[in-house]
């Protein structure tokens, strides 16, 4: 116990969050996953009036205290713009709460098929996405990198600006970060379906190529603008699809229609490159992630090329140290095994 200590600053009263959920009211409810349902609420603290999202744990939706503690202890040491932060928890009365900043555009899931999202708004996310990733994988000035296990469009958060942050760490599991290959051999295999590394699901074994497996459906289903197990009977379908007409040459019969005429085809190249690279069946053959950044920055440097610059939001530079103001939440939609 002497270890939480540290995170003594961080614990919020159960009345407060009461207080900004009315009880758990289900008007406050805005989702729920696999730790439980999430709240939004106006919560008074240190920092003033702050809107936040408020995930409660339910033990009955298959996660507990090591999934919760993990959570704080994590994005307490792993901090980055592109990860989600943490404003605050609740350990008190048997409860176990995690308090984020509210993110008003949600997850990236539900705005797939959004005609707001233009070609480079969608690159701009999925480089903050790999960005986050990246760091996750080589986190600076520790030998921990920590493998996430359940990377998917629905844990990919955005603020009002679209810039996109990493959730969900319940999951995830360390591996040493001074090495070329990390593997960890696991009973519990735990993603979702869909999105799994299937070398790990046969195997057990994870690596971190397995978040890089499942970014790649990430990035084909912002591309396609759907969910990969929407229409389609079998969980690994959406993969095999993408990677036939990749092979094909073909991907416009499955491109956005409403970003299909606006996507330059050098930038549609090098993105899909790396995105079916993301899919290899070996997993050698996948790319780690800081050349995913790269790839995916070239390809909306050729977008923007012939794109009015105003429209592009502000890219930061490609840092893979951390920052201490991120703001999300954690609406998730998951299908835990």
């Amino acid at each position: 116990m002497s270890v939480l200590k540290q995170f003594e600053h961080l614990k919020i009263q159960l009345e407060a969050i009461e207080s900004a959920t009315n009880n758990f009211s289900k008007e406050s409810c805005i989702g729920k996953g696999g730790f439980g349902k999430v709240y939004k609420g106006e919560l008074l603290h240190s920092m003033g009036h702050t809107t936040v999202a408020i995930k409660r744990l339910d033990r009955s939706f298959g996660q507990g205290d090591s999934e919760f503690w993990k959570e704080v202890i994590m994005l307490s040491v792993y901090r980055h713009e592109n990860i989600v932060s943490l404003l605050g928890f609740c350990d008190e009365k048997g409860e176990k709460i995690l308090v984020y900043e509210y993110s008003s555009r949600r997850s990236l899931d539900l705005h797939l098929n959004n005609k707001d999202l233009t070609w480079v708004r969608r690159l701009t996310i999925c480089i903050g996405a790999a960005r986050g990733i990246a760091y996750l994988h080589n986190p600076a000035g520790t030998q921990q990198r920590l493998l996430h296990r359940d990377i998917k469009s629905s844990n990919i958060l955005l603020d009002d600006n679209w810039n996109a942050r990493i959730s969900d760490l319940g999951l995830s599991k360390f591996g040493p970060a001074n090495q070329n290959y990390t593997f960890l051999v696991t009973n519990n295999r735990v993603g979702t379906i869909g999105y799994c590394d299937p070398l790990y699901l046969e195997s057990g074994i994870l690596t971190k190529e397995s978040d890089v497996y499942s970014f790649g459906v990430v990035l084909f289903e912002v591309l396609c603008g759907r969910l990969c197990f929407e229409s389609y009977d079998k969980p690994q379908s959406f993969t095999q699809l993408v990677r036939k007409l990749y092979k094909q040459k073909n991907l416009n019969e499955i491109i956005w229609g409403d970003i299909k005429d606006e996507i330059h085809p050098t930038s549609l190249e090098v993105f899909s490159a790396i995105a079916y690279q993301c899919l290899k069946n070996d997993n050698e053959k996948r790319p780690l992630m800081e050349d995913v950044v790269t790839k995916l920055e070239t390809a909306l440097e050729y977008q923007v090329n012939i794109t009015d610059i105003s429209l592009v939001p502000q890219i930061q530079s490609n840092k893979l140290t951390g920052d201490n103001n991120v703001n999300n939440y954690p609406y998730v939609s998951d299908y835990h095994w």
